[in-house]
């Protein structure tokens, strides 16, 4: 379990990023966070993985306190970051280093299989396209089979098509081991198809206004009633946390099928 207990985060500029946020999220969910700019989703993303640390308050993995970078913790950012002077293979193999061989090459070959990507092990990442360096870069966050896995905004730079396809990796990938995940997206239809719940948040400083339960079976319908239902109890939520009048947060409802939300 990832827990999150009291956490603030004050910047040196005095900046209060994070105001007693708390979270828990069980072994195996997938949560998505959601919320306007300032409201701290990538602070606190930051602060779980161990890259900072918080000013009060406790990040911890199964009792593990999170205070650095631990191997039950991995993270995916927005671009790929993949190695240019190793292969896709040894990319992807990059954290297996104390993994015996044969174990590392076939640990490697499978998730490569599971990404779509298994003639691709000998290539070279400028040979791939944004999705495919992108699947790539998950593939090396779960290969180590962290417990928890961290996605910030990970597929905003790809195109819908892209998107979609990289959503259903994910997916596939999460269900061969069942990590937790915790994935930052701008695109309401992308936290209503992964999450099993959708936290959004307000600004100045972070905290949790609102938290959503997607009670529905994947995979996702996006044209069903329920997803749209879903579409706008989370639209409502993020003018809520805006302070948006009611009569824009009515236009949200209307206007559910758009995807990204700023």
């Amino acid at each position: 379990m990832l827990t999150i207990d009291g956490i603030d985060k004050i910047y040196p500029n005095g900046t209060h990023a994070l105001g007693g946020v708390s979270l828990a999220v069980e072994q195996g969910e997938i949560l998505a966070i959601v919320g306007g700019s300032g409201c701290g989703k990538s602070t606190l993303l930051r602060l779980a993985a161990g890259l900072d640390t918080p000013t009060r308050g406790t990040i911890a993995v199964d009792g593990t306190i999170i205070d650095r970078p631990h191997p039950a913790v991995g993270i995916v950012f927005q671009e790929p970051r993949l190695l240019p002077w190793l292969s896709v293979a040894d990319n992807i193999g990059f954290g297996l280093a104390d993994v015996p061989k044969a174990e590392r090459r076939d640990r490697v070959e499978r998730v490569l299989a599971r990404i779509g990507l298994a003639d691709y092990g000998t290539r070279w990442p400028r040979e791939l396209s944004g999705g495919q360096a992108q699947r790539v870069a998950i593939a090396r966050a779960l290969v180590t089979q962290p417990k928890v896995l961290l996605l910030d905004e990970p597929f905003s730079a790809l195109d819908a098509f892209t998107r979609a396809s990289l959503q259903d990796a994910l997916l596939a990938l999460w269900d061969a081991q069942k990590p937790t995940l915790v994935i930052v997206t701008h695109d309401v239809d992308e936290a209503i198809v992964l999450g099993d719940r959708v936290v959004v948040m307000e600004p100045h400083p972070g905290r949790i206004f609102s938290t959503i339960g997607v009670d529905l079976p994947r995979p996702r319908d996006r044209l069903s009633d329920a997803f749209v239902a879903a579409q706008r109890r989370v639209l409502r939520a993020l003018d809520g946390s805006l302070g948006a009048p009611e009569s824009d947060r009515k236009r949200a409802e209307a206007d559910a099928g758009a995807a990204m939300w700023w």
